[in-house]
């Protein structure tokens, strides 16, 4: 038996037709650039009938991850970052160094006063 030939010949698994009319037009788009501090630009692709409120004034750089905002000239800067503070930096913004005082000897107070009884509880069974 020769070669049938084949309606599929040269076609790959699932492959449509060609041509854009086959497949469906492209929705409306407007297209945003936006820029980075270390002078990327990214193009970003949103619906036509978004609100401009609705489109994203800054972005996370793509390839740097730094904040790009639409303005070419005024990038946005990123933000300092403060050093990790401890949990007693914390504390130390909350209280005064009186209130830290005061809070300090109802504490040695309490230590004390806890091991008088132990002590005394400890000979009564002496």
């Amino acid at each position: 038996m020769a070669n049938a030939g084949s309606a599929i010949r040269g076609s790959r698994v699932g492959a449509g037709p060609m041509g854009e009319a086959d497949r469906g037009y492209q929705a409306a788009r407007v297209e945003r650039n936006y820029y980075c501090s270390n002078g990327h630009a990214t193009n970003r692709a949103f619906a036509a009938n978004v609100e401009a409120i609705e489109i994203p004034e800054f972005l996370d750089c793509p390839n740097c991850g730094l904040p790009a905002g639409q303005d070419k000239d005024n990038p946005p800067v990123i933000a300092k970052h403060e050093p990790y503070k401890t949990h007693l930096a914390y504390v130390k913004e909350r209280r005064t160094d009186d209130e830290a005082k005061e809070l300090l000897e109802e504490a040695v107070a309490a230590v004390r006063e806890r091991r008088v009884r132990l002590a005394e509880a400890a000979s009564a069974n002496d």
